[in-house]
């Protein structure tokens, strides 16, 4: 294994294990496993606990993949934070949409559907990173 899958391994794991600790105390803590009315809109438990996750590990992610990951990435730093951004608005859908047919349509638990919906993301996830967001320019 080359020392930058190694990187993403450690640094990607841990923002991993970070949005799954804060998934699950705001699905069985601040959440408590009911509906959260806005007024405008409704979240059930575990969408607000996933937005909430969300909120919390995208800053965390973009500085560790940009200053530990793919350091030596030569785009520019916008343009790194606008497709990461990018990305991770696709992968919260795709998160969320799993996530939704898991719990509500297969009547699974919240804890290991998230757990499943995000090993099937991370795949993705890495190879948008190296080849898209991160990826080193011709020079």
């Amino acid at each position: 294994m080359d020392k930058q899958t190694y990187y993403y391994l450690v640094c990607g794991g841990g923002n991993t294990v970070l949005g799954l600790i804060i998934y699950f105390i705001g699905d069985h803590f601040l959440f408590h496993k009911v509906d959260i009315d806005l007024g405008f809109i409704a979240f059930k438990s575990h969408i607000a606990s996933l937005i909430l996750s969300i909120i919390i590990t995208f800053p965390i992610g973009f500085l560790l993949n940009r200053y530990i990951v793919w350091h030596d990435s030569n785009l520019n730093p916008y343009k790194q934070l606008y497709r990461h951004f990018g990305f991770v608005m696709l992968f919260s859908l795709m998160n969320y949409v799993l996530l939704k047919m898991f719990v509500e349509y297969f009547n699974w638990w919240h804890f290991p559907s998230q757990f499943l919906t995000i090993s099937i993301i991370v795949v993705f996830s890495y190879f948008a990173q190296k080849y898209i967001s991160f990826r080193k320019t011709a020079e």
